[in-house]
């Protein structure tokens, strides 16, 4: 997603050793600290047993890891599109654009429904975030951000929220009234901060948390009352470029994708990495859950979408095309999880069957490349944003 990605290098006076030049952002202990490349070396020797080096270790890292492949090629006894073989094909799809929400003056970057299915929430390039009624078209609210490129957006569970935040480093929350005119920059509060640009949020299952990722490599769980940190998440070894949480009410899971080609899912409570994927060959702009929680899908910079099944550990089907060269950038499930919408990069939305693997449709509409897609809470709608500054609504 390079055209998306700020690689923003800090440079100063070494934590450690003090020397000015070119730092690297760590955490010890969840402390950030900013070290330069040869303390990093230092301290990446420092406990070493003897005989050991960090080409010897790098190298039994690699074999446990060829073990751990070895083990899971054991359990992989059929591909999904071969049991699905007997179900039914997918009937002809009629779904076209019924409304275009033009309002933006740069290219629209995230979108995201109200639990109303009513209203949407979205954020541009130009610093806007827009408040839509999606049956009038109407333009409810209208917040300018402090910086241009608002890469997130997030309607809160109850719709008396939302949240945004991109360059700017935060997560901001604002609260929505019923009074159109009322100026909702005096309400805004910063919630989450990172020491690089935020790529995602998200509300938990209440308006009182929120989940965050961002440039930095991280994730975050933020108390919106307080701003208060609740947990972070360590383990992605370059930008995280999405997060997704998992549906049920009660799950206490969420998955995130990013630079470093890796779609890791993570316990909330504990902040430990609980499952990793590791088979697309470049960055994952999108993860998204399946409906029953028990599996994943995820959109990559290789023209790929994959599903990933949690209870299987590995990967169960790929959906791709010779004929699809530009990257994907979004995806999302139909209610019942037997469609696949899947943004890219050539200005299409295509249509995946989950199940056999083929496509079933192609939406074409947009002039310019296709930055969101999600479908509408009750399923009867897909929403879509792009860099041609509009939205559609399709059914």
């Amino acid at each position: 997603m390079c055209d998306q990605t700020f690689l923003a290098i800090t440079f100063g006076p070494c934590d450690n050793c003090s020397s000015t030049g070119p730092l690297m952002n760590i955490y010890i202990k969840s402390e950030a600290t900013n070290y330069c490349s040869f303390c990093v070396e230092i301290m990446a020797s420092e406990g070493l047993q003897k005989g050991e080096s960090l080409a010897t270790l790098k190298s039994e890292s690699d074999g446990l890891k060829k073990k751990l492949d070895e083990e899971r090629a054991k359990l992989h006894d059929v591909e999904l599109h071969q049991v699905a073989e007997k179900v039914e094909m997918v009937n002809a799809l009629s779904i076209k654009t019924r409304r275009v929400l033009k309002g933006h003056g740069n290219k629209v970057l995230c979108m995201d429904w109200c639990k109303d299915k009513r209203r949407l929430v979205s954020s541009s390039q130009d610093g806007k975030v827009i408040v839509w009624d999606a049956f009038t078209l109407n333009k409810e609210h209208a917040v300018t951000m402090p910086c241009t490129w608002v890469m997130a957006c997030a309607y809160a569970p109850s719709g008396c929220a939302i949240a945004c935040g991109g360059l700017d480093n935060k997560c901001s929350v604002y609260p929505l009234s019923l009074d159109k005119n009322e100026n909702l920059a005096s309400k805004k509060k910063s919630v989450a901060m990172h020491t690089n640009y935020l790529s995602g949020c998200s509300f938990t299952n209440s308006d009182m948390q929120l989940l965050t990722s961002s440039g930095d490599g991280t994730c975050a769980l933020w108390d919106v009352e307080s701003g208060q940190l609740l947990q972070s998440f360590h383990g992605h070894t370059a930008d995280v470029l999405s997060l997704d949480l998992a549906p049920s009410e009660t799950g206490n899971t969420f998955v995130s994708g990013g630079c470093d080609k890796k779609a890791n899912v993570w316990d909330m409570r504990s902040g430990q990495n609980v499952q990793s994927f590791e088979t697309h060959d470049s960055d994952i702009n999108c993860v998204k859950y399946y409906p029953s929680g028990d599996a994943f899908a995820s959109a990559s910079d290789d023209a790929t979408c994959r599903l990933y099944d949690l209870r299987a550990d590995r990967e169960v089907a790929i959906y791709q095309k010779d004929s699809i060269i530009f990257g994907a950038s979004s995806v999302d499930f139909s209610l019942s999880g037997r469609l696949l919408f899947a943004g890219y990069n050539d200005y299409t939305i295509n249509v995946w069957d989950v199940l056999k693997g083929s496509r079933v449709s192609v939406l074409f509409g947009h002039e310019n490349r296709v930055s969101t897609v999600r479908v509408s809470p009750d399923g009867t709608a897909l929403g879509s944003a792009s860099w041609d500054n509009t939205l559609r609504i399709w059914a």
